[in-house]
């Protein structure tokens, strides 16, 4: 099987063809250092079998913190907590890279203890408040960015992840739906990608050349005026060019209804999988060569394998399915092929937002269950 052969992103060895894509788990202490449940947690993954880990959305300044419980690299004070998530997932062969992170207009004012920063000021009244980035906020940001990703790199992870996806900070820039800027940053795709290719240059600037560095973007954004599936591409295409070393394609922002990348209810195997693959498609086809990694509906072994063996993705990539079985891989791997257990309810991003954790809502109600029946 094709998916359990190792590929090289810029040096970094990643045995399988399995990430874990960022997910918020809720696990941060206070002051946004990894919680010794945050560290089992990735601990757990690399024990089961995945390839490479991706941290929940890392936020590189404090006024770009999307929620209590998020994890932090926005101070030095985080280096020793990122190196304890390292060691724990290079114990087992995994890979780990740290996704950072600024929510821009999702940014919690409560938790901050600031405004809201993001692109322009909201269009729709019903909007959070937000403010606009002036020319000094968006040189703190790419600035942050830099140092966020020294920080991870002599912490000893293994690369970094751009977050420009799924309407936080960099995604609301890419996005006209929500970009009203005129100027330099708004208007032009261009003009909206110039942000994210700069964050690229800061942090290429602090780390060199020689340090993985991905990024995820949405496919689209699927609302009506909102980031396009051609104009990903030639995104992504920029991005290849300014030195990304591999990108991760996803889609759809908070308000996206039922097309969101966390789209709720069964999934038929294997017609209902892949959401986002054309675009994958539609990159590789543009002559984009770094190595591509898809998330988005993946529940099964077989379409995981037919996407690397395609062509279509070099890596594939789960969230849910992982909180209900932190050891997907092994088990595929060792001959049990059976679809991935999750259900795809979303019950599990209660307790990830109260403070309790992520956990598998529903696996835990059955146990309840079984034990008192």
């Amino acid at each position: 099987m094709l998916v359990a052969t190792p590929l090289v992103i810029n040096g970094m060895r990643v045995k399988n063809r399995f990430v874990r894509s960022a997910t918020g788990e809720g696990m941060a202490d206070p002051d946004g250092s990894p919680s010794m449940r945050l560290e089992a947690c990735l601990k757990a993954l690399a024990v089961g079998g995945v390839g490479l880990v991706v941290s929940s959305h890392a936020f590189v300044e404090k006024r770009g913190q999307a929620r209590a419980g998020q994890l932090g690299v926005h101070t030095q004070d985080m280096e020793a907590g990122i190196a304890r998530l390292a060691r724990a997932v290079h114990a087992y062969g995994g890979r780990f890279v740290v996704q950072l992170a600024h929510a821009g207009c999702r940014a919690d004012p409560a938790v901050t203890g600031e405004p809201a920063l993001g692109p322009s000021l909201p269009q729709d009244p019903a909007a959070p408040p937000c403010q606009a980035m002036a020319a000094e906020d968006l040189a703190r940001l790419e600035a942050a960015f830099g140092t966020a990703a020294a920080l991870c790199r002599d912490a000893g992870a293994d690369g970094v992840q751009i977050h420009a996806a799924h309407g936080y900070g960099l995604s609301q820039f890419l996005s006209p739906h929500i970009n009203q800027r005129t100027g330099a940053y708004g208007g032009s795709l261009a003009n909206r990608a110039r942000l994210l290719l700069e964050v690229l240059g800061a942090i290429r600037g602090r780390i060199g050349r020689d340090f993985p560095v991905l990024a995820k973007i949405n496919s689209e954004d699927f609302v009506p005026g909102g980031l396009t599936a051609a104009e990903s591409v030639q995104v992504i295409s920029w991005l290849e060019t300014a030195g990304l070393d591999g990108v991760e394609i996803s889609g759809g922002v908070f308000e996206s209804g039922k097309l969101t990348f966390s789209r709720a209810g069964r999934i038929a195997i294997p017609e209902g999988e892949a959401w986002f693959r054309d675009t994958a498609r539609a990159v590789k086809a543009a002559g984009v060569t770094m190595p591509v990694i898809l998330v988005g509906g993946i529940r099964s072994l077989g379409t995981a394998e037919d996407l690397v063996s395609s062509g279509d993705a070099d890596l594939v990539a789960m969230s849910r399915p992982f909180i209900r079985e932190p050891g997907l891989v092994a088990r595929w791997l060792s001959g049990d092929h059976a679809p991935a257990a999750c259900t795809n309810d979303n019950l599990c991003f209660a307790p990830a937002r109260t403070g309790e954790g992520v956990y598998c809502v529903t696996e835990r109600r059955l146990a309840d269950r079984d034990q008192t029946a």
